[in-house]
């Protein structure tokens, strides 16, 4: 679970309503009142049906407009990528790999057939059958290469969605603003002396407020969150190619192992070497 995508926005969206109803009174002005104050009325201040629907509206209008019916429909997928943090553990091919080396160099590379109809992954099934075929090795990194590439392609068009989101939704809370400020001066008397202006403004600003929001709690994190994902999945999948070209090869399996764990942090070579002491 992606906790600190959670933490993250339920943080910001707490914060901003804290803010909302909160005063600190310091200063000279502030003798004789509360250090700090809570009016938990002032969160009508910052509601505006009409707001909302302006710029939630025309924000998903806009998206929809954007993409295809085929991208849309995977916006559920997205958030499922997305939350699920721990998927791509590079440790886990690591150590995949180094047995099916171990397994190649014992009884050769037609023994990894079995290994591959037990993956899940389809990608690293592919990878093991394309060597098990005997495969020319240029043909195996370019087919396993390509994949990756157009995987990453597809991922850059979901996270796009959500970008295209973002920028979207602060331009409507703008036109939402126009819309407001628009109405207001054709409302104004000139008979009252303005005495609403204040509170008309006030209307008016909210929506450039929602579409500020929108962009930057909700779309922006949600698209900065897909490229890492993205960028794990990716980052698995070039340790599988590379491990596989070694194993094709004939790489000892300690030799792949060590080659293979530079492709992570240190921090986790080092956890790798004191689990693997540990276990000798």
């Amino acid at each position: 679970m992606n906790i600190t995508y959670i933490i993250g926005v339920i943080g910001a969206i707490l914060v901003f309503l804290l803010g909302c109803v909160l005063g600190i009174n310091i200063g000279p002005k502030a003798e004789g009142l509360d250090p700090v104050t809570f009016t938990p009325g002032n969160l009508w201040n910052f509601f505006d049906a009409a707001s909302i629907f302006i710029v939630i509206g025309c924000t998903l209008a806009i998206v929809v407009a954007s993409f295809p019916a085929s991208t849309l429909s995977s916006i559920p997928k997205h958030f499922g990528v997305m939350l699920n943090s721990g998927k791509f553990n590079p440790m886990t091919y690591i150590d995949q790999l180094v047995d099916l080396a171990q397994t190649a160099r014992k009884n050769g590379l037609l023994a990894l057939e079995g290994k591959a109809n037990e993956q899940e992954d389809p990608f690293f099934k592919q990878a093991i059958m394309l060597i098990v075929d005997a495969n020319d090795p240029d043909k195996v990194r370019a087919i396993l290469e390509n994949d990756i590439e157009c995987m990453s392609a597809r991922h850059e068009d979901a996270a796009s969605l959500y970008d295209k989101a973002s920028s979207v939704a602060p331009a409507f809370g703008m036109v939402g603003t126009l819309v407001g400020l628009i109405n207001m001066l054709a409302s104004m008397d000139p008979t009252t002396g303005g005495g609403n202006l204040g509170k008309d403004m006030g209307t008016a600003l909210i929506t450039t407020l929602y579409g500020c929001i929108l962009a930057h709690v909700i779309f922006g994190p949600i698209a900065n969150n897909l490229r890492i994902r993205d960028s794990e999945e990716v980052l698995c999948k070039q340790i599988i190619v590379e491990g596989i070209m070694s194993i094709q090869s004939g790489e000892n399996p300690k030799a792949l192992r060590e080659k293979l764990l530079t492709y992570v942090p240190q921090g986790m070579r080092e956890a790798a070497a004191s689990s693997s002491g540990g276990g000798e």
